[in-house]
């Protein structure tokens, strides 16, 4: 009959044979003539005692602590904290760019569908992505074209770019991202490559967007024959503080209501919240409004930032409701 000394003494041997000499369980079984059920149960049993501790130390000089903040305190499924070179936008915004590129690949199989806003921040992140051969992929706009066609931030072009680089297969939307008036949207909407485009969107594994900014220097206001005076004087005044792909929210994460939809063709933020993985990537002072009312609202669920903007992220008060 096995003593209760004995049988801490074999935890401890099956457990630094494991552990520090590196030994697979069927190599400790042969060992000691055990059955590998029987290690597995020891295994388990030498941690829920305690005779293994195990401590995950996190690497120098990274942000593991204040990411781990984040998730917990907005319920992100993960955060990834830059400290970048500089906080100044350009470079800020290209040091983004990489990191949320690695992101974004390591969760990709092949098969995914995979929706892409517009932006100089989603730029940098197609500007970073290693090249592959995914030919089951798609890449689809997640809301037709925004600025300039010949722009590096036009949707289209990012689309084109991405599948290119990963050897996928691109979907565009063949369609401004605003029109006009409400008829011309509804019929291109009922077009039926509009429609399965749109389809697709909303179909997506994983989402990248940027979030937009409402103020003067934003890509979207800075834009020619985006939105009209007295359209962003409405929105302001309805409380948007941002958006993603023309989807206009208020600080607390909550869709807008206002006219300027029926002219926009695009994924609704309904459908972009309910895609899997959605990916925001933003940093910089002047975005912590728009960042903290994208988390608050759950419109994103991985978040690519700087340190400063996470740490301000942080500070104490309610998420929801401050």
């Amino acid at each position: 009959m096995t003593t209760d000394t004995e049988f801490s003494r074999l935890l401890y041997k099956v457990a630094r044979a494991y552990y520090d000499d590196g030994l697979t369980q069927q190599q400790i079984g042969e060992r000691f003539g055990l059955s590998r059920v029987k290690v597995s149960r020891l295994l388990r049993s030498a941690r829920e005692q305690k005779v293994v501790q195990i401590t995950i130390a996190p690497p120098q000089s990274s942000n593991a602590q204040i990411e781990q903040q984040l998730e917990h305190r907005y319920g992100l499924k993960e955060a990834l904290v830059v400290t970048p070179s500089s906080y100044a936008p350009a470079v800020l915004v290209g040091e983004l760019g990489p990191v949320a590129a690695a992101c974004l690949m390591r969760g990709l199989q092949g098969s995914e569908v995979v929706a892409v806003s517009w932006g100089m921040t989603v730029l940098s992140v197609v500007d970073a992505l290693p090249a592959a051969s995914m030919p089951e992929m798609r890449v689809v706009q997640l809301i037709g074209g925004l600025g300039e066609l010949e722009a590096r931030t036009h949707g289209a072009d990012l689309v084109r770019r991405m599948a290119q680089a990963l050897g996928a297969k691109p979907r565009l939307i063949h369609a401004p991202g605003i029109v006009k008036d409400k008829m011309v949207r509804d019929a291109l909407v009922m077009d039926p490559q509009v429609a399965d485009t749109l389809e697709l969107a909303g179909r997506a594994d994983v989402a990248l967007v940027g979030l937009g900014s409402f103020d003067q220097g934003s890509t979207l206001l800075a834009g020619r024959d985006t939105l009209t005076a007295a359209e962003v004087e409405e929105l302001r005044g309805s409380g948007v503080v941002g958006d993603i792909a023309l989807q206009f929210f208020d600080r607390g994460g909550r869709r807008v209501s206002h006219p300027i939809y029926e002219r926009i063709v695009g994924t609704s933020i309904e459908t972009i919240q309910s895609i899997p993985r959605v990916i925001g990537v933003a940093g910089g002072l002047e975005k912590i409004a728009v960042i903290r009312a994208a988390l608050r609202g759950g419109l994103i669920n991985v978040l690519v930032t700087d340190d400063q903007t996470a740490a301000r992220l942080l500070e104490p008060g309610d998420p929801t409701t401050n």
